[in-house]
């Protein structure tokens, strides 16, 4: 049985992906999921993005479970 999560992209992180959504193997915490995606993705490695966890923000790395929802959002411009 696989143990997919599924990650939104918004904005230029979706742009430099080339897609708003994916579907990944879980690699287990949110620090690994970054390594996975810069991999994956090394155009991501010049963008600060943001990642929310179930619609919150996550500070640090958290532990990731099947079926959590994760976004990945672009930096916020704005005063």
């Amino acid at each position: 049985m696989s143990n997919l999560i599924h990650i939104k992209a918004f904005g230029m992180v979706a742009e430099k992906i080339g897609k708003e959504s994916l579907s990944l193997e879980n690699p287990g915490t949110t620090e690994a999921l970054k390594n996975l995606l810069f991999q994956n993705y090394p155009e991501l490695r010049s963008l600060k993005f943001t990642l929310a966890v179930n619609k919150k923000l996550t500070p640090g790395d958290i532990e990731l479970e099947e079926g959590m929802e994760i976004a990945l959002l672009p930096p916020f411009s704005g005063g």
